[in-house]
């Protein structure tokens, strides 16, 4: 699996080819969004003054699609709502962010929760690369015709907009811990095969 050296100068070869001019920006301005979402989960975390069930996850979750929708908005790229939620769309190529940890781990143990909604598994089948001839076997106890629609595209997306997983930990103290992003295969299993990543720096003073 090819893996992009973050400390290198300017956007890869991958990230140029997927968000053409706007590649350099996104590089720059993504580990900030999340470094300001970050800031907002934290305030409600201080907020609510729990131990336990601290809402900072849920509101890191939001507050990273929020300002990933405003930076597309900023630059004039596009903005589409799925089920609810809005993506980032640049250049027919989706932002997926995923906290996937809240301690530092190694991307190759992302998985996705076992209580997963259809909508995103059926992103990942539809919009994700595309998985080997044979690969996937019915499971989950799910019907032939459910099956089938999880890799219906969704109109409100658009048919030819591709995935980019935008992965990251963090936790309410320390805030983010490492960011990546790259293309991803969803597997049975809810892991992830990963055919291209880059691991993007952090924000500064984050």
């Amino acid at each position: 699996m090819p893996v992009f050296d973050s400390d290198s100068e300017g956007s890869s070869a991958w990230a140029i080819k997927r968000f053409g001019r706007q590649a350099d920006k996104l590089v720059a301005t993504v580990p900030t969004q999340l470094a300001r979402a970050h800031s907002k989960a934290h305030a409600t975390h201080l907020t609510a003054e729990l131990k336990k069930r601290s809402p900072y996850g849920v509101t890191l979750a939001e507050a990273v699609r929020e300002n990933l929708a405003d930076m597309a908005r900023d630059l004039h790229e596009s903005v589409r709502d799925v089920r609810g939620y809005e993506y980032a769309v640049i250049n027919d190529h989706a932002l997926f962010p995923f906290r996937y940890a809240d301690k530092p781990r190694p991307i190759d143990r992302a998985r996705l929760p076992a209580n997963t909604s259809p909508t995103r598994r059926r992103l990942f089948r539809a919009h994700g690369p595309q998985s080997p001839e044979g690969l996937f076997d019915l499971a989950d106890d799910l019907t032939t015709q459910e099956y089938l629609g999880l890799h219906e595209a969704f109109e409100e997306l658009g048919a030819t907009t591709k995935l980019v997983c935008l992965f990251f930990t963090a936790d309410a103290e320390s805030g983010i811990h490492v960011i990546h992003w790259g293309e991803a295969r969803l597997e049975p299993d809810r892991t992830f095969t990963w055919l291209y990543r880059e691991q993007l720096p952090l924000a500064r003073g984050a």
